[in-house]
């Protein structure tokens, strides 16, 4: 049988596993530099104790306790001791690691004990068995209708979706989430060249979708351009414009903000009266001497 059991999600946005989505169903995580905790920092991060705080489950709630001398604080409050609900921010200790709270349902299998089969019917001296009655043919399965990734073809679907774009994390129960800057948005972004209604997540023949809504080709998938709509599977890169911002889907209607290294040609040109030399552009698979450096952030599941 099947048993709906609530599983912690923590989303570390600042810290030694920023961009990692842990997930946890255990009935008490224990945070700290000890090994034996459930969310264990590196030892070298002294600004967290060893046994800093802990995350008890009380039935469908989840209580976080601080053990620490540097303190615990929830959405930049000090605790002690304080129930959480999905989207809060946990900073342990004062500028130390971030993290976001977030909860979701799962259906856990449990195995049931095996029924004994009936006994096998033998025949009297005098009694023949039945003859045996043939079962009809099952049916056949309904086929689901073809996807259909039009403009104004999304259909409703309850299924989870959760974005996380820099501090802020949102989660949803069903689908589809309009991204964009106008307030209207399910998802409203402040980001240059975002536009008012700018892309769309949606569901459908099993799988979650993204559609550009710009009509000019603003969102791509791995570089390609998405169009009226394309499927998202784990791991593909997603950029909202040719400059950013960029995400990686995780899979399970999950989306992180990634950092990710602009190509030389979409940068701006140098501006006029720089020398000739610094014009020339470097060789191909030859590093910068000067300049800034790119670091791009891997996320882990």
């Amino acid at each position: 049988m099947k048993k709906t059991l609530r599983v912690v999600q923590l989303v570390h946005i600042q810290g030694p596993f920023k961009g990692e989505i842990q997930e946890f169903s255990e009935d008490k995580i224990t945070i700290g530099r000890n090994p034996s905790c459930t969310l264990t920092f590196p030892p070298d991060l002294a600004i967290v104790s060893r046994n800093h705080a802990e995350i008890v489950r009380e039935g469908e709630r989840f209580k976080l306790i601080d053990h620490s001398a540097n303190g615990t604080y929830v959405n930049g409050k000090r605790v002690t001791e304080v129930f959480l609900k999905d989207g809060d921010v946990l900073t342990i200790a004062q500028g130390g690691p971030k993290v976001s709270f977030l909860t979701k349902e799962t259906d856990k299998v449990i195995d049931t004990p095996e029924v004994d089969q009936a006994t096998p019917f033998e025949p009297s001296s005098d009694e023949t068995p039945p003859d045996p009655v043939p079962e009809p043919p099952a049916p056949p399965p309904p086929r689901e209708p073809p996807p259909s990734p039009q403009p104004g073809g999304s259909r409703e679907a309850m299924v989870p979706l959760v974005i996380q774009f820099g501090p802020t994390l949102r989660s949803y129960k069903k689908v589809p989430v309009v991204i964009g800057r106008h307030p209207n948005c399910h998802f409203r972004m402040e980001h240059p060249g975002i536009m008012d209604r700018h892309a769309e997540i949606f569901y459908s023949d099993n799988q979650y979708w993204i559609k550009d809504l710009t009509s000019r080709q603003l969102v791509a998938v791995n570089s390609i351009p998405v169009n009226l709509g394309a499927p998202l599977n784990p791991h593909d890169e997603i950029s909202l414009t040719p400059e950013g911002p960029f995400f990686t889907f995780l899979g399970g209607g999950r989306l992180a903000q990634v950092e990710k290294k602009i190509p030389a040609s979409t940068q701006e040109p140098p501006p006029e009266g720089t020398p000739a030399q610094e014009r020339v552009p470097h060789p191909p698979g030859k590093a910068e001497k000067k300049g800034k450096s790119f670091f791009k952030k891997v996320l882990k599941r």
